[in-house]
């Protein structure tokens, strides 16, 4: 198994830099990075160096067309579905990186809200069944 990579200085000092002034956004850790969540959703993170974001189709699609842009894979052949690194280059453009930020705050905070765990398996439990199961005789 592969080691994830360390979190990096000049990564986390690009992820402070972008965050949005937004009440709604809470930086936490995570898997020893740092992430930004809104709705206990992630829309933007480190992983060692990069920094990622979580986007919708079309914004993905396009920001894809830009050099350096790629899509994240924490583990080689593992993609993350909707997530796309920024494009190292654009450290020296904070501007259009702050775009792509604000595109993924948007896409992420119209998500429905993640539950906590406790309530997320609470949801998924089966109900139970109340009164005398099909093909008994009380």
């Amino acid at each position: 198994m592969t080691a994830f990579p360390k979190q990096g200085a000049g990564g986390l000092a690009w992820l402070e830099e972008l965050l949005p002034d937004d009440p709604r956004v809470q930086v936490k850790p995570m898997f020893g990075h740092r992430a930004a969540f809104v709705g206990g959703n992630m829309f933007l993170g480190t992983f060692g160096d990069d920094v990622i974001l979580r986007l919708g189709e079309a914004d993905r699609a396009e920001l894809m067309r830009e050099p350096g842009a790629r899509v994240f894979e924490p583990m080689a052949g593992r993609p993350m579905r909707e997530y796309v690194v920024l494009p190292a280059a654009w450290r020296r453009e904070p501007a259009r990186a702050r775009q792509w930020v604000a595109r993924s705050l948007a896409f992420v905070a119209a998500l429905p809200p993640k539950l906590a765990k406790g309530k997320a398996k609470a949801a998924k439990a089966k109900p139970t069944r109340r009164g005398p199961r099909k093909g008994r005789t009380a």
